[in-house]
C-alpha cells in the first residue's frame, strides 16, 4: 500500500509511524486508519522490528476525527468509519510487540485514544491532551472507556470525560496518563531511547509479557492469568535464545 496519510520508517529495531496530515493537524480519516493497520501488519511480519512508535508530523499528534468528513456522512458511512477505527485500535491494543506514543502538540479525541492504546506514552510538556466528545455531542471510541479507567482510575476518568477539558503533558504525567512529560525538542529522542532499551530484550519474552499483562487487566480471571504465567515462562525458557540471554546477563553482572 502507498501511504498518503502516514509516514513509515524503520530505525534500527524500531518502526516509526508518523501521522501525516499536518494541514489539518493530523485529523484522522478512514484512510489513515487503514494505512495504520497496513503498517502494523508490516511490523508484525518483520522479525527485525521489535518496537513500534507513533507520533505526529507538525504541530499536533492528532486532533482526532476529521469533522469535515463527518458532516456529510450517512449513518451507514459513519458506521464503516467507526468500524475501521475500532479494528485499528484493537490491533494496537493487542499488538504482539510493544508500542510507544510520542505525543506532540494536540492529542484530542481519537488521536488521544490512539495514544491510550499504546503501551507507553511520552508527551511534550506543553502538549494538550483531551476528550472533547461531550462538547461536540459524540462519545469516545478505541476502547477508551476501559483504557482511561485502567490508567488513571474511575474518578479521574469521569472528570476528564465529563468536563471535556484539555490537560497539558505535564499535568498528564502527574496523574499517570503519560509515563513521561519532556521538553518538546527532546520528545522523539527520549521516546527512541526507551524504544532502544525495550528492543535490547527478547522479542518472545516481550510478546509473552504483553499478553499476560492484557489478561491480568481484566481479560481473564486471576486463576487463568496465573496458569498462563506458567505456560509463558516455560515457553520462554524453551527458546534457543534462552541460554545466550543468560550468558549475556551473567557477563553484565561481572
Amino acid at each position: 500500500m502507498d501511504y498518503s496519510c502516514i509516514i513509515f520508517e524503520v530505525k534500527d529495531q524500531t518502526a516509526i509511524i508518523t501521522l501525516n496530515r499536518p494541514k489539518v493537524l493530523n485529523a484522522m480519516n478512514r484512510q489513515m486508519w487503514l494505512e495504520i493497520m497496513d503498517a502494523l501488519e508490516h511490523i508484525k511480519n518483520n522479525k527485525n522490528i521489535k518496537v513500534a512508535v507513533f507520533t505526529g508530523h507538525g504541530r499536533a499528534f492528532s486532533t482526532g476525527a476529521d469533522l469535515k468528513d463527518s458532516k456529510d456522512r450517512t449513518i451507514e458511512d459513519y458506521r464503516k468509519y467507526l468500524e475501521s477505527l475500532q479494528e485499528a485500535s484493537r490491533k494496537i491494543i493487542y499488538f504482539e510487540k510493544p508500542t510507544l506514543a510520542a505525543v506532540n502538540g494536540y492529542a484530542l479525541g481519537s488521536g488521544y485514544e490512539l495514544a491510550l492504546a499504546c503501551d507507553i506514552r511520552f508527551a511534550a510538556s506543553d502538549a494538550l491532551i483531551g476528550s472533547p466528545e461531550a462538547r461536540v455531542t459524540s462519545s469516545v471510541t478505541g476502547g477508551a472507556f476501559r483504557l482511561i479507567q485502567n490508567i488513571v482510575g474511575p474518578g479521574k476518568a469521569r472528570e476528564l470525560l465529563f468536563t471535556a477539558e484539555n490537560i497539558t503533558g505535564e499535568e498528564a504525567e502527574k496523574i499517570g496518563l503519560v509515563n513521561y512529560a519532556v521538553p518538546s525538542e527532546s520528545l522523539m529522542e527520549e521516546t527512541l531511547k526507551m524504544a532502544d532499551k525495550i528492543a535490547a530484550n527478547s522479542a518472545f519474552s516481550l510478546a509473552m509479557i504483553k499478553k499476560g499483562l492484557l489478561m491480568a487487566q481484566g481479560e481473564a480471571s486471576l486463576n487463568a492469568v496465573m496458569d498462563f504465567e506458567i505456560e509463558a515462562c516455560l515457553a520462554c525458557v524453551s527458546t534457543k535464545e534462552r541460554q545466550s540471554s543468560l550468558e549475556a546477563f551473567e557477563k553484565r553482572k561481572e
